[in-house]
């Protein structure tokens, strides 16, 4: 992309992701056009199979807890009533990835639509039947959707992904990285959640800087 953009690197059952959904919303209404968002799809947890134990459980509710009071984000804590849950995120990765075949920003979507999903409404998004229809609620094709799914070629774009994740380097989500051309360096914007009243200044003064070198002789 040889223009200013920006690269998001997130997991749809990351919770400080979920956290920072907002300010990914804010920077859509922001800067929209000008400055147009790819995301990469992290793998957080792909190919889990064992299922949670108690320990897990409560670190995972610690984190939420920290991110409703930095972020103000909803969680729906009947999650931890489930008997059994295997925190697989390759599923959810993978239904982004196929809702970025439409286009980046129907990937955005798919991504807080399955953020809300889980966290605020206590949805095994795991679940390809539950996938599929939070696909259907943003306006996707279910039955493309449950036809393509289980499909070879998307379940290795989807590798690909979390290729390019651990080759960039990154080592947590969400992390928010600023450039301006394909052989040009990237600034990194956040590694980690940080609030919309920090992160769109920031991204105002990189932009307007970005655009004044692009027309200084």
């Amino acid at each position: 992309m040889n223009r200013p953009h920006l690269v998001y690197f997130a997991d749809p059952m990351c919770s400080w992701c979920w956290g920072f959904a907002p300010v990914i919303k804010a920077i859509r209404a922001e800067f929209a056009d000008r400055l147009p968002i790819r995301l990469v799809l992290g793998g957080l947890r792909p190919g889990t199979t064992k299922p949670m134990d108690g320990a897990a459980k409560a670190g995972m509710r610690s984190h939420w807890d920290h991110v409703h009071t930095a972020s103000g984000q909803m969680f729906d804590h009947k999650f931890f009533d489930r008997p059994v849950f295997i925190y697989d995120t390759e599923p959810a990765c993978r239904a982004v990835v196929l809702a970025r075949r439409d286009s980046m920003d129907l990937a955005l979507d798919m991504l807080d639509a399955v953020h809300h999903a889980f966290y605020a409404e206590n949805q095994d998004v795991t679940s390809t039947a539950v996938l599929a229809k939070i696909y259907a609620s943003i306006d996707g094709d279910e039955a493309m959707f449950r036809n393509i799914f289980s499909d070879p070629e998307l379940i290795a774009e989807t590798r690909q992904d979390f290729y390019i994740s651990q080759q960039t380097g990154v080592t947590g989500f969400p992390t928010l990285i600023a450039g301006t051309g394909a052989d040009a360096a990237f600034s990194l914007v956040t590694q980690g959640y940080q609030g919309p009243q920090k992160i769109l200044p920031a991204l105002t003064t990189w932009w307007q800087r970005t655009e004044a070198e692009a027309v200084s002789p």
